[in-house]
């Protein structure tokens, strides 16, 4: 942990000045200049782990990182300035095979990333590495609210709101950009947070997207503010954010859950949850399914028992895990199908682990 005296001391490189003799700041002015230097770290190790993406795809994809636009901002603090209501810019990742052959067709997979205030990283190296080897074009937005680009957009965040726009957005730029995605094979997937995402977008543009994986997917905001604690409520009801608890307006937090919005599913689905999810309590995921399957509705479903991992349990590389995404492509295969299919284990450990050519 990183003591104040420190934490003045890198804010003082980042400024390029030291701080000079003077009166103890008081501990709101203190408290804002730490989280001031908390988003220029985050900036930093965005920087960071965007070099890793080369280092460790490279051999395999075509990356790149393009800056698109979301709808205007949620809350507009001063309506009536010049641009107030311009749309929201923000960065889309880019992955593209590098095997692809001229003129060829690829299906699309829209990746958006999970957490409340997190990124896009290099977590998921060995997915996108499984994806390139199948012939899919991914693409991963840092919608609103995502960490790395400071703090300005770190608060334009929409949790269950706009975000599910931006991703949408970035959808549908790569239909309109990228000359070699199929329109008629877009599938979306996404884990935790981004498994309310894919939820969300399938539920409301079902007919944009022709399959979608929801891991552990943050599913009953009502029940997740039970369960947590203050901090954590905290991030939600700011002012800045949705500006009230799930108790002052229950109606605003069930717009956002995918369990209260069941009965807009129309498109392909497959869910995955864990019962020792330290994250997502699966009695979230639980609630989600029930609620489909009272609306009648057709999909595919796995509760795993106490699979090691946890919350990550089908992310991590233990052979159970790439057991679990063996079965996540195969679903993923039935409706987009992928030139190259990794059907075994071994043919997803060739594909994102092994040296090419062992």
């Amino acid at each position: 942990m990183l003591t104040i005296a420190v934490l003045l001391v890198l804010l003082a490189v980042f400024n390029g000045t030291l701080p000079a003799q003077q009166s103890e700041p008081s501990r709101e002015a203190l408290t804002e200049k730490v989280n001031d230097l908390e988003h220029r770290l985050d900036e930093l190790a965005k920087g960071i782990d965007d070099i890793l993406w080369f280092q460790r795809l490279s051999d395999v994809a075509y990356i790149d990182k393009i800056y698109i636009t979301g709808p205007p901002p949620a809350n507009v603090k001063n309506p009536t300035a010049m641009g107030a209501y311009n749309p929201l810019k923000f960065y889309n990742y880019v992955f593209i095979p590098k095997n692809i052959r001229t003129g060829q067709k690829l299906p699309l997979i829209i990746l958006p990333h999970g957490g409340v205030h997190a990124d896009f990283t290099t977590y998921h190296t060995h997915i996108i590495r499984e994806l390139m080897a199948q012939g899919y074009v991914v693409a991963a937005p840092e919608y609103r609210g995502s960490t790395g680009y400071g703090k300005g957009f770190w608060m334009q965040i929409d949790y269950g709101g706009l975000e599910i726009e931006d991703v949408k957005a970035a959808r549908d730029h790569m239909v309109g950009n990228y000359d070699m995605v199929d329109p008629s094979r877009i599938g979306i997937i996404g884990w935790s947070h981004g498994g309310l995402i894919a939820l969300m977008n399938i539920f409301n543009y079902p007919g944009d997207y022709q399959v979608c994986f929801a891991g552990v997917p943050v599913s009953d905001l009502i029940a997740r503010m039970g369960y947590y604690d203050e901090d954590y409520r905290s991030l939600y009801s700011a002012d800045y954010h949705l500006g009230k608890t799930a108790q002052e307006n229950v109606e605003e937090y069930k717009r956002r859950s995918p369990a209260w919005n069941a009965h807009k599913l129309k498109t392909p689905l497959l869910i995955h949850t864990n019962t020792n999810d330290d994250d997502v309590n699966v009695l979230e995921v639980e609630h989600l399914i029930k609620s489909l399957k009272a609306e009648g509705k057709k999909f595919e479903y796995e509760i795993y028992r106490d699979v090691e991992g946890g919350h990550s349990f089908d992310r991590i590389d233990t052979r159970k895990a790439m057991e679990i995404r063996v079965k996540i492509y195969r679903f993923l295969d039935g409706y987009l199908n992928p030139p190259n299919k990794l059907k075994t284990v071994s043919d997803l450990k060739k594909a994102a682990y092994y040296p090419q050519g062992y």
